[in-house]
C-alpha cells in the first residue's frame, strides 16, 4: 500500500518537473530567433527533451488525460506569467480570469484522480 502512495507522489513530483521544463522550453523558444541562434536553440531543445522525459515518468503513475491537462495547464499559466514579466505582454483582466479558470480545472482534475 505504501508503495502505491509513493508512486502517486513521485508521479506528481515528476509532473511538476515536467511542467517547469515545459515553461522553460516555451520561454526559451522566444530567445532562439526561430531556431537561428545556436546556444539558445540547443538549450531550448534540451529543456524540451527533459520536459517530455519527466512527463513520461509521470505517466507511469498518473492517468494520461489528467497528467497532460495539468502539464499543459502549467505551461499556459507559467508562460503567461513569464510573458508578462520578461516580455511586457498585456495584463488584461480577462487574461487573468481565463488563467484562473485553467487553474480551477487543474485543481479539479487533481481532486478527482485516484
Amino acid at each position: 500500500m505504501i508503495w502505491k502512495k509513493y508512486g502517486f507522489v513521485m508521479g506528481y513530483f515528476y509532473l511538476i518537473l515536467a511542467g517547469i521544463f515545459e515553461i522553460s522550453f516555451a520561454v526559451g523558444m522566444k530567445y532562439t530567433g526561430g531556431f537561428t541562434k545556436l546556444w539558445p536553440s540547443v538549450i531550448t531543445i534540451i529543456l524540451s527533451c527533459l520536459g517530455l522525459y519527466f512527463l513520461s515518468l509521470a505517466l507511469k503513475h498518473i492517468p494520461l488525460g489528467t497528467a497532460y491537462a495539468i502539464w499543459t495547464g502549467m505551461g499556459v499559466i507559467g508562460t503567461t506569467i513569464f510573458g508578462i514579466i520578461l516580455f511586457a505582454e498585456s495584463t488584461e483582466m480577462l487574461k487573468f480570469i481565463f488563467i484562473a479558470l485553467i487553474t480551477i480545472g487543474i485543481v479539479g482534475l487533481k481532486l478527482i484522480t485516484e
